[in-house]
Formats: structure tokens, sequence, C-alpha cells
């Protein structure tokens, strides 16, 4: 695979709205996790949703201490940051899945 068509493959843990919804209804102990900023999360998430910046300097700490047990599904504005978020937890060894699109691609 080039580099070309590798950057723009769906990774395996990018869901989009209607899948990444469904499969976060039908998962037992899955979480919802918004990785904005407090001050984006302040202005309207999803419902249950719980903050925590990917851009802080302890998000790393932060997701190293979260309940491996647990599936976590992970957004943003745009789906980059949530993106980058799911590997670093993936890296932790969590099971996380990312909304490609961000919080606009989730369904009403």
């Amino acid at each position: 695979m080039n580099l070309f068509s590798r950057l723009f493959t769906k990774n395996d843990s990018d869901l989009d709205g209607t899948e990444f919804k469904s499969q976060f209804l039908i998962t037992k102990n899955s979480a919802l996790l918004d990785v904005r900023t407090l001050s984006e999360f302040r202005s309207g998430t999803i419902l249950n949703a719980k903050n925590m910046d990917v851009m802080s300097p302890d998000f790393n700490t932060k997701a190293s201490k979260l309940d491996d047990s647990k599936t976590y599904f992970v957004f943003c504005r745009s789906g980059n940051r949530s993106g980058n978020a799911v590997n670093i937890m993936k890296r932790e060894g969590l099971k996380a899945f990312n909304l490609l699109g961000g919080i606009g691609a989730f369904p009403k």
C-alpha cells in the first residue's frame, strides 16, 4: 500500500455516525468520551459524554488510568483529534472507536 492510499484508507477504529451510535448503544460497558476542549464541551456535547481534552498535557496519563474493561467511543469536532486520542488509547491497551466526521456526524 502506498503512502497516498494509506492516508485515505479508513482505520478499523473509525466509524461513521450511524455505526458509531449503534455500536455505542449495543456495546455493554461502553463509555462516550468528548476529547474537545472544556469550552467546546460546555457549548454542547452528546448526552452522557465525559470530557477528556486530548490537547491537555496530562491526556496520556489520564488515558493510562482508564478502565480497560470498557469500550470507549471517542469524538471531537471533526474526527481528527479523536482519531489521535483513539491511537493513544489503543497503545494503552484500550478498546476505542473514533467518530468519523466529528460530533456533527452523530445522528440525532
